[in-house]
């Protein structure tokens, strides 16, 4: 299995002023849905946060995106150690396939592959 990049997930009610104060430091807005929204480095696009005012299919907001380059594969990975599946493996409308588990901490992890 390969990480393409990891991102965090920050649940926001400020997404312009978030996008106006990371743009400070150099980040660009990369993708926009209205409920979520992603900044990159324009010089390193792996480089990116997240910025959510809720989930539009599941019942959480993560606190990470992983994206990985067989969901599949991670996902069996983890059913199979026990841990929590919190969204089940689904492809999403916005072109990816995924699935929320949480870790030892308590934290809800976004695994996804673009489709």
């Amino acid at each position: 299995m390969s990480i393409r990049r990891a991102m965090p997930d920050i649940r926001s009610e400020s997404m312009a002023e978030s996008r106006d104060f990371y743009g400070l430091m150099g980040f660009e807005e990369v993708m926009n849905h209205g409920w979520v929204m992603t900044l990159a480095s324009p010089t390193n696009p792996t480089a990116q946060v997240t910025f959510m005012t809720h989930d539009e299919t599941a019942t959480v907001v993560p606190d990470l995106s992983v994206e990985v380059d067989d969901v599949d594969a991670v996902h069996t990975a983890m059913r199979e150690s026990g841990a929590e599946i919190v969204h089940p493996l689904r492809n999403e409308d916005w072109g990816v396939r995924r699935f929320f588990v949480r870790d030892p901490n308590g934290r809800v992890v976004n695994v996804l592959s673009h489709l």
